[in-house]
């Protein structure tokens, strides 16, 4: 299957979502302390911007860090925020010559000031770009996003800003995260696991699913064209019938 054959689905792939499930299990199959998964897990994001870059994907949203994950142990969770310090770093002057721009979606609460700033500069220096919209779900949950956007929604009402009677599905959109970025076209979720785990649920309504059987750091450019080629031969119809 070529990069573009894809296209030729009736509603062409223009955002894809992964859940980027399976470091630590990865790493402890291999003896490895499970950090050394997490590590290995963000050298293939970066693999996957350009894979996405070359098939023509405008926006990428990865699960990067979940509200959930709080629950791990401290250690761990204290190596996934400086995991999340360290991509950036590396990767600052690729990602530049790539174009990608990064995005942030989520809710600060509970992270450090380090990593606040590394949020505040990968966004405000890579607005400008063109070539793909990384977006990265970091201490995000879905149930939370959908919460936070009733409450805006709520002091809108409260102050005059909005008619509840003109509260609709694409007026609910413009109190999320990220109102601008389409749907998800296709959700992958790597290592088997067969669930959004409060992802996207708002987004994902009539986003395509797709389970790869291989660990996050294991998903290479045959995993991510075999999904694609899923989803090519899907028929996508939104409740709706073709008229014969």
């Amino acid at each position: 299957m070529s990069k573009d054959d894809y296209r030729q689905n009736k509603a062409p792939l223009q955002h894809l979502a992964v859940i980027m499930d399976g470091n630590g299990r990865w790493a402890q199959k291999r003896g490895l302390a499970r950090s050394a998964g997490h590590r290995y897990g963000a050298e293939k994001l970066y693999d996957l911007c350009a894979m996405c870059i070359k098939r023509r994907i405008n926006y990428m949203t990865v699960f990067a860090f979940s509200t959930e994950n709080w629950r791990r142990p401290e250690a761990e969770i204290e190596k996934i925020m400086d995991l999340f310090i360290y991509f950036f770093n590396k990767y600052r002057d690729e990602m530049e010559k790539e174009g990608i721009r990064i995005r942030f979606s989520g809710v600060k609460d509970g992270l450090s000031d380090q990593v606040k700033a590394t949020i505040a500069e990968a966004e405000s220096t890579s607005v400008h770009r063109k070539n793909l919209q990384l977006i990265l779900a970091f201490n995000y949950g879905s149930r939370r996003e959908i919460a936070d956007s009733c409450k805006k929604i709520v002091a809108a009402v409260q102050n005059g800003e909005l008619d509840p009677d003109d509260l609709d599905e694409d007026k609910f959109r413009d109190y999320l995260y990220l109102p601008d970025v389409p749907d998800p076209d296709l959700i992958i979720r790597p290592s088997g696991e067969q669930r959004l785990s409060n992802f996207l649920l708002w987004q994902a309504a009539y986003s395509e699913l797709y389970f790869a059987k291989v660990l996050w750091p294991d998903f290479t450019e045959k995993t991510l064209d075999q999904a694609l080629e899923a989803y090519a031969k899907r028929d996508r119809r939104f409740g709706a019938i073709e008229e014969e």
